[in-house]
């Protein structure tokens, strides 16, 4: 993660502590999530940008519905707050019945977290609090954003006109689709309060109203705008792509997990970030009800969250005509072709390179790789694998040598060699000599370099967070992170982020696999292969008595991390 007084260069950032995520699909911009609104102390310790925050309007008006005039109806225009109200139709009274619980049911979350630090993986970073906002469903449950407790210590939730926090159990957490479900023991949080009810998928132009309690005050606040794209989003937070909403109200820094509410009062999305640019106002984006409904669904069919699976292959685009002949497609056929598939994917089994993927579940794959999505809409037809659930089966339709096949596949989450995500999990490390080796994942690529990491890592620790495919399901990309100077390591001082090829002659599978290489040793020398033809070459014994020192000097309680013990 990143070091909470580095400052924003312009990428693409989380809108918590303003903390960057890379994103390739956006070089110019920055897309942050709109998430906790951090505590005035975390605040003043993180130097937020006033440039870069746009205060959203609080209302304090109970009474008012979240919620525009529906079509045909003229808005209700107050000058001053005085005469001269027009109203061109009455609204009905069960409809605001409908629509006010619907306010009463957003609530306030405040949550403590503790960052590990990836760096220095034996110790954690110091806590910080933050706030956003949640919703009530059904069943005793609130949603929000996964980004809004991640790395929780403690979450409390509030309701609105209450003075009282409730202490809030986290019960899953979906990283990839960026929400979260919690739930509340004190069965007074649940009474006077109506869940909140969920609508179908907006169509262009709906009109949406956000609610929550984004920085600018502390009572909730309503902004108002309509749907202005639906496609397949990238989620910073998730490091992923799933279906959402575009919206131009407006989403600041705590608004994050707050509901968007359609005319008629129900949900048809939650808040999770916006596009910050130069050249960009009023861009939100907001997670839609077929991927909220999937998280709850997927919970409630597995007791938790398993999450959403993926077709494991690298396609190209078929447009070019030459292209379609010479792959020997026929005129009316119509697909993508296949590049790479994953080796740890269940598709390794069947698919191939080259293969023309022509249908999925019997939905025709256009030669841009769209599928019909509603009247006058395509979208990509991995919105067609988010459906599925994991371990569910797809029937997909591939043309070969001019022969079409037919496989039922079984689908599974992306097994990425740099992993994306720890999803709550400590960071591993293990110390010999002084030599610091880590298993690489994109929070430590972040703590390393920041929130440019894209920019400023190694060129060979970047192609191969972007473009490797792991081996094998448990397979790691392990570094010498640091050397921890000592007599021992005099000339290797300056080894950092240097990637762990072979020790001993035997390639690394992973950390578990050297730590029990190097344990278990019986040779003279350990000897360690390293990227760009390094070697590191240390004499056994004496390396492994000098590591108990240097770990007093630097106050280590371990080793190893908890996990490499067992």
């Amino acid at each position: 993660m990143d070091d909470p007084s580095s400052t924003s260069k312009g990428k693409r950032k989380r809108g918590r502590k303003h903390k960057a995520a890379a994103d390739n699909h956006a070089s110019a911009s920055t897309v942050a999530a709109a998430s906790d609104n951090p505590a005035p102390a975390a605040a003043g310790r993180r130097g937020r940008k006033s440039s870069r925050r746009h205060e959203a309007p609080a209302d304090a008006d109970g009474s008012r519905p979240p919620s525009p005039p529906r079509r045909g109806e003229e808005k209700l225009v107050a000058n001053g707050g005085g005469d001269g109200v027009v109203e061109a139709g009455p609204v009905a009274w069960d409809e605001v019945a409908r629509v006010v619980p619907s306010m009463d049911a957003v609530v306030k979350v405040f949550c403590v977290h503790t960052e590990p630090n990836f760096s220095l993986p034996w110790q954690r970073k110091r806590q910080y609090s933050s706030s956003s906002s949640g919703f009530i469903i059904g069943g005793r449950r609130v949603l929000t954003n996964a980004h809004s407790v991640e790395h929780y210590t403690q979450v409390k939730l509030k309701k609105r006109g209450s003075d009282t926090k409730y202490l809030a159990t986290v019960l899953a957490i979906g990283t990839e689709c960026d929400i979260a479900l919690l739930t509340v023991d004190d069965d007074e949080f649940w009474q006077g309060v109506s869940p909140v009810e969920f609508g179908s998928l907006p169509a262009l132009q709906d009109a949406v109203t956000v609610v929550g309690y984004p920085i600018g005050g502390d009572t909730i606040s309503v902004t108002s705008g309509v749907v202005s794209r639906i496609e397949i989003l990238s989620y910073v937070h998730g490091s992923t792509e799933l279906l959402g909403l575009q919206i131009d109200a407006a989403i600041n820094s705590g608004n994050s997990g707050g509901p968007a509410f359609n005319d008629r009062g129900k949900c048809v999305g939650i808040a999770f970030q916006s596009l910050k640019h130069e050249d960009a106002e009023n861009i939100g984006y907001v997670i839609p009800t077929p991927v909220i409904m999937h998280f709850i669904q997927d919970y409630e069919k597995s007791g938790e969250y398993t999450g959403f699976p993926i077709l494991g292959i690298e396609w190209q685009k078929m447009e070019n005509p030459d292209l379609r002949k010479a792959m020997g497609m026929k005129p009316d056929q119509k697909g993508v072709r296949v590049r790479r598939v994953e080796p740890t994917a269940p598709e390794s089994g069947c698919l191939q390179p080259s293969d023309i993927i022509l249908s999925f579940d019997g939905i025709d794959i256009a030669n841009d790789g769209t599928v019909p999505f509603r009247h006058g809409e395509r979208i990509g037809f991995s919105y067609l694998v988010s459906q599925k659930y994991t371990g569910e089966k797809a029937l997909v339709k591939v043309l070969r040598n001019s022969k079409v096949h037919e496989f039922k596949i079984k689908l599974a989450t992306h097994k990425r060699l740099v992993a994306a995500h720890v999803k709550g999990r400590p960071p591993s490390y293990y110390i010999v000599a002084g030599f610091v080796f880590a298993a690489v994942s994109v929070p430590y690529l972040r703590s390393e370099y920041g929130k440019d990491y894209e920019y400023d890592a190694p060129v060979k620790l970047l192609v191969k967070h972007l473009h490797a495919m792991a081996q094998s399901p448990d397979e790691q990309l392990v570094v010498v992170s640091q050397v921890l100077v000592a007599d021992i390591n005099i000339g290797y001082e300056e080894i950092v982020n240097t990637q762990v090829l072979a020790f001993n002659g035997q390639p690394v599978k992973n950390l578990k696999n050297l730590v029990s290489m190097v344990e278990n040793c019986k040779d003279e020398f350990l000897k360690f292969d390293l990227e760009y033809d390094q070697i590191v070459v240390l004499e056994t014994k004496t390396a492994k008595a000098a590591t108990q020192d240097i770990l007093t000097t630097h106050c280590i309680p371990s080793a190893m991390s908890d996990d490499l013990k067992t």
